[in-house]
């Protein structure tokens, strides 16, 4: 088949969790397909260093979009119905190509990953159209409200319900709706819009997350993620004021490190706390989580699922969760990694893994294996064949086209 796929962050190199799941797609679909891919960057350096996605594709569309223009875009929307979010990866230019590429190719299938690109190709023409929401992103602007200050409190809960709208709205465009976990496949039924919906998990790669080989450092415990995120940073804070103590309580020589690009100064200031290392960008985060004795994901805003505690169960380290961060993952709490609620159970929990090794071991084992059966991206591209064949992907269907894809 001849593939278009359109996905909001540049998918390579595949090294934080938007690029993960469509670079993962996109080298599974090109193995039989010609696939085309469509995508915004951001910077020529992030261009430059995509290169290597031409080895999994036949051609590439993108536009460079700037911050200032992505901004004055977002400013514009705010009066308007449209969610000012949507704005931020719109691109003329890429709009352009997009359009110019669907009147010169009929192609089998356009897969999008990620709402925020819909509006590309809502109205193109007769190939079938997936829509891989990933996240309900705009169930994570609705969290964000409840937890930030005013007035941006207020600018995510507004941009949410527009959001929310538009998902649904756009939803209705496309032959087959498909999101990461069976909670945000709930969001997406809730939805009620007529179109077949379905979940397909998220993968790790187990091979290259593997367990280490030489032993751990008994008490030490880590966090990975990108510190630019939001979530990340106010688990990570809330991880050092009220958990960290309790554990140092009992065992005060017990280290905790950071690790993940681009922290801000709140995040950096952290490091000056007992125990407590930010090491900013490193060239691979393995050898950390390889040398812990626990990881931890205490996030109190997540959807979708966690990288960071998939790596972390493949390379047989022993996670401690919050239920939010944990729900995206096909584990058993209790089993393949603990959860906790709470600064004293998030603690307890921690310090049951660092005080029993036998325990440990079996967690790490039996989270190893989990991923192994059921996080594989083998297992979860052959649930995306399924879908696409059960769905009549493949076979064209007449469908007016209304104009030329708009932001």
């Amino acid at each position: 088949m001849k593939i278009l796929v359109v996905c909001h962050r540049f998918p390579y190199p595949p090294r934080r969790g938007g690029k993960i799941r469509p670079f993962n797609i996109i080298r599974h679909l090109s193995q039989r397909h010609d696939v085309t891919v469509a995508s915004p960057t951001r910077s020529a350096e992030e261009l430059e260093a995509g290169a290597g996605l031409k080895q999994h594709c036949a051609r590439i569309l993108t536009d460079r979009i700037s911050a200032p223009a992505a901004l004055a875009r977002m400013v514009a929307r705010l009066p308007t119905p449209a969610p000012s979010s949507m704005a931020y990866f719109h691109s003329p230019g890429l709009a352009r190509q997009i359009g110019d590429e669907l009147a010169r190719t009929r192609f089998d299938l356009i897969f999008v990953h990620c709402a925020f690109m819909a509006p590309y190709v809502a109205d193109a023409g007769t190939a079938r159209k997936i829509l891989d929401f990933g996240d309900m992103d705009s169930q994570k602007w609705l969290a964000y409200a409840r937890t930030r200050a005013f007035p941006m409190s207020l600018g995510y809960y507004v941009d949410g319900i527009k959001l929310r709208r538009a998902e649904a709205q756009l939803a209705r465009k496309f032959d087959l709706c498909t999101c990461t976990t069976r909670a945000e496949l709930d969001v997406l039924k809730s939805y009620d819009t007529g179109v077949a919906v379905d979940w397909f998990p998220n993968g790790v790669d187990a091979e290259y997350f593997s367990p280490g080989e030489g032993a751990y450092r008994p008490d030490t415990v880590c966090f990975i993620g990108r510190m630019d995120y939001f979530p990340n940073q106010e688990g990570v804070i809330e991880f050092c004021r009220d958990v960290l103590p309790l554990i140092r309580a009992r065992r005060p020589h017990v280290t905790f490190s950071i690790v993940g690009v681009a922290p801000p100064p709140r995040i950096q200031a952290l490091g000056s706390l007992p125990g407590v290392t930010v090491t900013g960008s490193v060239p691979d985060v393995r050898p950390y989580v390889r040398a812990s004795a626990v990881s931890v994901a205490p996030l109190s805003i997540a959807r979708g699922t966690q990288n960071k505690i998939l790596e972390a169960m493949a390379m047989g380290v022993p996670t401690v969760s919050s239920a939010a961060a944990a729900g995206g993952v096909d584990a058993e709490p209790g089993r393949h990694l603990l959860t906790a609620s709470g600064p004293r159970e998030f603690a307890d929990a921690v310090l049951r893994m660092l005080e029993n090794p036998v325990e440990r071991g079996r967690v790490a084992g039996a989270a190893r294996a989990r991923v192994l059966s059921h996080h594989s991206w083998d297992s979860s591209m052959a649930k995306l064949d399924r879908l696409v064949a059960e769905h009549g992907v493949g076979r064209s269907r007449p469908i007016p086209s209304t104009g030329s894809p708009r932001g």
